[in-house]
């Protein structure tokens, strides 16, 4: 299930979790969350498309998150080239996914009118730049929601709309492309690769009170490194896992620092929980 929310139309949904009959106790899914592959620059083609085998051979693959850059659209020489870019990832996904379902955030590499990338984006990748879908396995009870922060880090009026509208009865996943700006960040990432102060206090304060412990993780990329806080990342938001993981091919990446995140969502007796693993693929 897609719900997208437009700047003018927000449709509030108040149905609640009800496990079906015969769910068990506890059921845990497996996921990933994988960022900047850049497809189309230099050997990216063949190391996202290694990446992306391990993933779904470690584990029972139930969903896949992409964090944007998915390809090198922005450094194509032409819209033909940027298409081609575009084939190949979507080639690869097909070959090695099969019917695992995904959804991908947009990143800085597709969000410019230049080569028509945006265009592109959400022809062959996500036809909706922000949205929420139901995570499979879950019932319901946890919804992936993806942002639209591509354009400079500046969040769209529909991401921001998108999360004031977030319903306390489900569970949350968020994932956008560039990084917020929050304790301990700076001292791992160069300042230019998160987004200012300003947008940054937008994204926190469009939050509904009542959603702040419903949400299990927040996921970014586009620097091109791990980092994992270790302390509160807001006073509102003192428990929440916020990650970033950029490098999936071969643009701006060191050996030490591709790969990408393992996750294992428990619901037990409509509680979710989240585990999360780094892990680096050579």
């Amino acid at each position: 299930m897609i719900k997208i929310i437009k700047s003018n139309k927000r449709k509030k949904e108040n149905n609640y979790f009800q496990p079906q009959p015969g769910l068990p106790l506890a059921t845990t899914i497996n996921l990933a969350v994988v960022g900047d592959s850049h497809v189309g620059f230099l050997n990216s083609q063949s190391m996202f498309n290694t990446l992306l085998q391990r993933v779904v051979n470690n584990g029972n693959k139930r969903y896949i998150i992409f964090g944007g850059d998915d390809v090198h659209a922005l450094g194509a020489s032409s819209s033909q080239v940027a298409e081609t870019y575009y084939q190949q990832f979507t080639n690869i996904l097909n070959s090695v996914l099969g019917s695992i379902p995904f959804r991908s955030s947009i990143g800085n590499w597709e969000a410019t009118n230049r080569n028509n990338s945006r265009i592109l984006f959400r022809q062959y990748i996500n036809r909706y730049l922000s949205g929420y879908r139901s995570i499979p396995g879950t019932q319901g009870l946890v919804r992936h929601v993806w942002l639209d922060n591509g354009r400079g880090g500046v969040f769209s009026q529909d991401s921001l709309n998108l999360l004031s509208s977030l319903d306390p009865n489900y569970y949350y996943i968020i994932d956008f492309h560039w990084p917020l700006r929050v304790p301990g960040i700076t001292n791992e990432i160069h300042g230019n690769h998160v987004i200012t102060q300003m947008e940054t206090n937008m994204f926190f304060n469009a939050i509904p009170s009542n959603v702040r412990n419903k949400i299990l993780a927040i996921f970014t990329h586009h620097a091109h490194k791990f980092f994992t806080n270790s302390v509160s990342i807001h006073p509102n938001f003192p428990n929440n896992p916020f990650f970033v993981t950029g490098c999936s091919g071969d643009y701006a990446c060191v050996s030490n620092e591709r790969g990408y995140y393992e996750l294992n969502l428990t619901v037990q007796n409509n509680i979710a929980t989240l585990q999360t693993t780094k892990t680096l693929v050579q």
